[in-house]
């Protein structure tokens, strides 16, 4: 993970989520705050070593990112950031 000393590395433009990933949270009793501070601050969540590398290049040289975190029930939500940073995306794998 990039060490970006507390600043937020990652312009997240519009925040969307789709339906499943808000049932998801609803059902976690979360909201995606949380999360949404932890992928603008470079702290990929459940990614193997090649996805967190590949995420520290494309934050430097403007690729797409993506994270994804386990919620307390054990689903999986995705955040995808996308290349331009126009908008990021909250969804369950199954919605991609």
């Amino acid at each position: 993970m990039i060490d970006f000393s507390g600043r937020l590395p990652l312009s997240l433009g519009q925040v969307v989520a789709t339906p499943g990933a808000l049932a998801a949270l609803d059902q976690a009793d979360m909201t995606p705050l949380p999360l949404l501070v932890r992928h603008a601050r470079g702290d990929w969540g459940d990614l193997d070593d090649e996805d967190r590398q590949a995420n520290d290049d494309a934050v430097r040289n403007g690729g797409r990112v993506l994270s994804a975190y386990h919620l307390p029930t054990g689903e999986k939500l995705w955040i995808i950031t996308e290349a331009d940073r126009s908008s990021t995306t909250l969804l369950l794998p199954s919605e991609y």
